[in-house]
Order: C-alpha cells, then sequence, then structure tokens
C-alpha cells in the first residue's frame, strides 16, 4: 500500500482551492522527484529503463498488494511521495519492451525523439473528434493518412491533393490499434454490403435481421485463414453477425491461407445462401509472420464479389523495402487496409489506422450530431467508431518525416536479414529444431535434444505424439524459467505441423524488430535457454523423452 505521508518532515496534502490552482499551474522543480525523474528520462532513457526495472520476475500475487485497496483516498498526495510510490511498485515491476533482448512480442525501442514530441502532444491536449478542439491535427491526421493510403495504393499527387482533404470523404480512419482498424473495416463491409434499396433504409437503420430479410439471404461469412488475429472474432460480436460468421480457412504448409479450401467453402457458401461479408488476407501473422497470396486473394475477391480486407498490422511496413515489398504483391488491390504504427512505425501504444481504396467507402458508417459532428465539416469523428481521441497523429507524422522512408526501408531489411541469420544459426545448432522460417522477422522453433530429433524422425505415430507432449512442457518450462530470469525474453504459441500428423506442438517465437538486436545476444539466448534446459526441473523431462526413445 502506498504511505502518503512518508515525506522526511511527515507532513500531509490538504485539499484545498489554493493548493488544486498550484497544480494546475506550477510546475515540479527541477530538484524535486519528479523533475529529477523528468530529466533521468530525457537525459538518458536507456538507462533509466534499464535501472529502474527489476529484470527478475515477481509473483504478480505479491504486486497485487500494492494496489488492493479500492478506496480512492481522501485527501490529495504529495506528487513527490506519488512519485516514490509509482517508482517502487509500477515502474520496477515493468515489462523492460525495449530491450534488445525482449524479443518475444511486437513491442520494441522508441526513438529517443519520441518522448519530447510525446509532453508537447500531452501539454497540447487536442481532441481529434472534431476540428473546434483540435484545428491544425486534423489536416495532419488526413496527411497521414494520405501517406500511407499512396504508399499502399500508390496514387499520384494530383490524387491526394483532389482526395486527402474533401469534407466529404476520408482516406482512412485513425484508431487505437489494430483491433479498432480490423473492426471497422468489416463495419463498413457490412454496411455496403446491405445498403438502402427501395423498401430498406439500409442494416446500419434497420439491423441485421431485416437486412438477411430484404436481401434474401440466409447470413454472411468472414473468410480468414485459421492464423487469423482474434480481433476478428470481436468485431464479428460487435456487429452483431455472431462470431460463427468467421470462417476459419486451413492453411497450407507455409501457414497461408489454402487456396483450395478456400474456393470449396466459397462454393458451399453460396448453396447455402450465405453472403461473404469479407474475404481477408493476412501481410504478416501473429504467430509466423507469413504472408497470404494476396495477388490470388484480390482475384477470388472479384470474383464472389465480395470486399477484400487486408490485415497487414505486423507487415504492411513491409512496403518501404524496395527489396521486400513485393512479399505484399496484391495489397494494392485491397478495399481496406490495417497497418498498426505503434508496431513497425516506431511510435508509441496506441496508434492503428484502416485506410480504404475507395475516399466514399466511409460514408456508409457516417454519423452526425448537431453540437458536434455536423453534416458537412471536416470533422474527423463522424468516421471514426471512437469518439474523443488524442492527437497520435501528430507522433506518426514526426516519424514519417524524421526517419523517412529511407529509413524504414533500412530498418525493415535489417530486421528481416536478422530473423533470416538466426534461422540458420538455430537450423545449425544439433540441439534445436527451426519450425518456421521467417519470411518477414518473425520465426518459431523448439529446444529439441539431437538424440530426441533422431528419434522423432523414425518414431510411430504414437511415439512422436508422447514425445511431442514431453517437448511441449519442456518449452514451456525453458520460457516461464527464462522470463523469470529477466536476461532475455522470447514468447510462446501452439502451433499444428504435417511434420508430426498434424499434432500441436508448443514452440518459442521470436519477433526481431527491435533495431538494438545483435546476433551476439540471440546467440547468448539460445545458450541461456540450453543451460535452462540442464537444470534440475527441466532436465527431469529431458530424461523422461530419453527413457521413451530407447523403450
Amino acid at each position: 500500500m502506498m504511505n502518503p505521508g512518508k515525506a522526511s518532515d511527515q507532513k500531509h496534502a490538504v485539499a484545498n482551492l489554493s493548493n488544486l490552482y498550484r497544480i494546475f499551474t506550477i510546475p515540479e522543480s527541477p530538484d524535486s522527484t519528479l523533475g529529477k525523474i523528468d530529466q533521468e528520462i530525457s537525459q538518458n532513457l536507456t538507462g533509466f529503463l534499464r535501472d529502474r526495472i527489476v529484470a527478475t520476475e515477481q509473483d504478480l500475487a505479491i504486486i497485487e498488494q500494492d494496489f488492493s485497496s479500492p478506496r480512492i483516498p481522501e485527501q490529495p498526495t504529495f506528487v513527490s511521495d506519488y512519485t516514490d510510490f509509482l517508482l517502487d511498485t509500477l515502474v520496477a515491476q515493468s515489462v523492460h519492451t525495449a530491450a534488445p533482448g525482449f524479443v518475444g512480442h511486437m513491442t520494441s525501442a522508441l526513438p529517443s525523439f519520441m518522448l519530447p514530441l510525446s509532453r508537447i502532444m500531452t501539454a497540447l491536449n487536442q481532441n481529434l473528434v472534431k476540428i473546434e478542439t483540435s484545428k491544425a491535427f486534423t489536416p495532419m491526421e488526413r496527411q497521414v493518412l494520405g501517406m500511407l493510403h499512396a504508399m499502399i495504393y500508390g496514387n499520384d499527387d494530383a490524387y491526394y491533393q483532389h482526395w486527402m482533404h474533401d469534407r466529404d470523404c476520408a482516406l482512412g480512419a485513425f484508431c487505437s490499434g489494430g483491433t479498432l482498424a480490423n473492426i471497422t473495416a468489416l463495419w463498413v463491409a457490412r454496411n455496403n454490403l446491405f445498403p438502402a434499396t427501395e423498401g430498406f433504409r439500409g442494416i446500419a437503420r434497420e439491423g441485421f435481421y431485416r437486412a438477411l430479410k430484404h436481401y434474401q439471404c440466409e447470413g454472411v461469412a468472414v473468410l480468414i485463414s485459421q492464423r487469423g488475429h482474434y480481433s476478428f472474432g470481436k468485431a464479428a460480436d460487435l456487429l452483431g453477425i455472431g462470431r460463427d460468421a468467421i470462417i476459419a480457412i486451413p492453411t497450407d504448409r507455409d501457414n497461408r491461407i489454402d487456396i483450395g479450401e478456400l474456393l470449396a467453402t466459397c462454393a458451399r457458401l453460396r448453396e447455402q445462401r450465405i453472403k461473404i461479408l469479407s474475404l481477408v488476407g493476412i501481410a504478416g501473422t501473429t504467430e509466423t509472420g507469413n504472408v497470404d497470396p494476396l495477388d490470388r486473394l484480390a482475384d477470388i475477391a472479384e470474383q464472389q464479389g465480395c470486399h477484400f480486407h487486408v490485415d497487414a498490422a505486423w507487415g504492411g511496413p513491409t512496403l518501404f523495402s524496395e527489396t521486400h515489398k513485393p512479399l505484399l504483391k496484391g495489397i494494392e488491390r485491397a478495399d481496406s487496409v490495417t497497418i498498426d504504427a505503434h508496431k513497425q512505425l516506431y511510435v508509441p501504444m496506441g496508434a492503428g489506422m484502416v485506410l480504404f481504396k475507395n475516399p466514399a467507402s466511409l460514408a456508409s458508417i457516417e454519423h452526425h450530431a448537431e453540437y458536434i459532428l455536423r453534416k458537412g465539416s471536416k470533422d474527423l469523428g463522424s468516421h471514426t467508431l471512437e469518439g474523443s481521441r488524442p492527437g497520435t497523429a501528430m507522433l506518426v507524422h514526426s516519424a514519417l518525416n524524421i526517419i523517412g522512408r529511407k529509413g524504414y526501408e533500412l530498418l525493415i531489411d535489417k530486421g528481416i536479414d536478422i530473423a533470416r541469420a538466426f534461422a540458420e544459426m538455430i537450423a545449425a545448432d544439433p540441439d534445436f529444431e527451426l519450425i518456421t522460417r521467417p519470411e518477414l522477422n518473425l520465426l518459431t522453433y523448439r529446444y529439441v535434444p539431437a538424440d530426441v530429433q533422431a528419434a522423432l524422425s523414425y518414431a510411430s505415430t504414437e511415439q512422436r505424439a508422447t514425445i511431442n507432449r514431453q517437448l511441449n512442457s519442456l518449452t514451456k518450462q525453458i520460457q516461464k524459467s527464462q522470463r523469470a530470469a529477466g536476461q532475455s525474453f522470447v514468447s510462446r504459441t501452439r502451433l499444428s505441423r504435417p511434420k508430426y500428423d498434424n499434432d500441436i506442438i508448443t514452440v518459442f517465437r521470436v519477433v526481431l524488430a527491435n533495431p538494438l538486436t545483435t546476433l551476439e545476444i540471440l546467440r547468448e539466448m539460445l545458450a541461456e535457454q540450453k543451460r535452462i534446459a540442464m537444470e534440475d526441473e527441466q532436465a527431469a523431462v529431458v530424461k523422461t523423452i530419453e527413457e521413451l526413445i530407447s523403450d
């Protein structure tokens, strides 16, 4: 529990208008606790994160004790006392996502300029719902959407001069992340699939039941590979089409949507009089980083007459790379595309966008209110699911200008290059098994001693299943121990592999987007995993596996 009276003079803060006026008008002095911390972060962010975040993991139940009271304090707390509380309880037990050894999730180090620019954004406290509360931030956000729209769709400057600031249209919508971006894309697709016609005022007004009845169909479906993000289930729930409407298409050996299975599903839905709401392609799957055959999916979407959406939350910035952008060939044919700026555009959480090929697409979800979102204005809130939003577009705008296309190209190329080099390092080590090779900058692997790998190659189906269950336990134990030690971090996931009769296996998952991560750090990470495997609890599992293969 926080002790607001732990200051040396034992004075307590008092709530009165004079003191409250003070916190609104007088900044913390440079020699105060918060002032010193602010200077430390400004002058040496890397050192602050390294020194203030505790490396070893603490049990969550212990952390919860510091945040256990449901009562709002009756009296205020001195800023310095509260800062000390944050340092001891929150900062110390945060995750060092910027560390070069943190390679388990889609979070990375931030450029140093983001901190002072974030202060400007916070100080201005603009609300992007409306021009009256954002002024210049509104055209800036429209420009950011236009810049990324141009990266995806490649129209000429005259096109963007016409559409970027058009009051009746929008090239996309800014939001807090990929989940809301994907929801917005399906929301637009749903409303455009069931528009107003004679005798029907549109699904937005009359609802899903009346839409199905008017258009004489039995339901709708969203087609996406089994590697699709969980946000599409949320979207189906919120949009009233039901989570069962999300049809997961099996993937091929390379974790891409199986085209044969997709075509068979389309034929079956047509017979059942179920409309395809959207076909979704993935440009950078969350688990393995693979890219669906987007050009082929665009062909199928045209044949089926359905909306084609590409979830490029992770892989979209690959378009900056002249070398690797052919991996996303066909994305320019998508009706909508999701990109997360807080991933490979290196801005703070959370900044997502959905871009639309047709500038009029968002009109199908447009909302107005006389007191704030008047028809005919350039207010961005009329086209977004969220109302009040911060001016995060300023940070994306700064990154696009300060890093530039060439800078992003170098960062993307480096991430893919180091992922491929790490894959070769794993493949060359007899005690590790590379599970998925990196197409972008994600890969999966697991620790499998050389003799166990040999045994798996000739074991029966039943023996392989038994050995893999033990290996699953071993992978989980290694990952948890490595995380607790705090020197490096990989995540884990579960994948089905044809090599093992499509058994589900647990694997390490590595994301290589931090420009500070080196091959030497990755080499030490593998060595640490080997050391952990030899510790008592893990060694017992290894011994059990060896006994299994010796029988």
